[in-house]
């Protein structure tokens, strides 16, 4: 089962479809970014990319992450977005606008 499939059977064995409105979808994952964001706030960049080597801490970055991508499905499944293909679409656009010989090690 794909992770799109699985979200949406979860949503409706639920029956939170009433609920999952595109604005109510699209809140719950801001939320889900703030409660990740919450994990590196006050941290160092090289404390920030030491996070792997702490394994709860790791599993509790990942369960926000995770959390966030489920909403992101969630939100695909309401308003009937191939999100693979979009993702698919959206990164040839960022190849186009961010060539590898302009852009390789700086960022505008």
């Amino acid at each position: 089962m794909d992770l799109r499939e699985m979200v949406r059977q979860f949503v409706d064995e639920r029956d939170w479809e009433t609920f999952h409105a595109p604005k109510n979808v699209s809140m719950a994952m801001a939320v889900e970014v703030a409660e990740l964001m919450e994990h590196f706030q006050w941290l160092t960049i090289d404390e920030s990319r030491a996070i792997p080597s702490d394994a709860e801490k790791l599993q509790e970055v990942g369960e926000e992450l995770a959390d966030i991508l489920c909403y992101g499905m969630a939100l695909a499944n309401t308003l009937g977005i191939d999100i693979s293909e979009t993702m698919r679409q959206k990164m040839e656009k960022n190849r186009r606008k961010y060539p590898v010989e302009k852009y390789k090690g700086r960022f505008e």
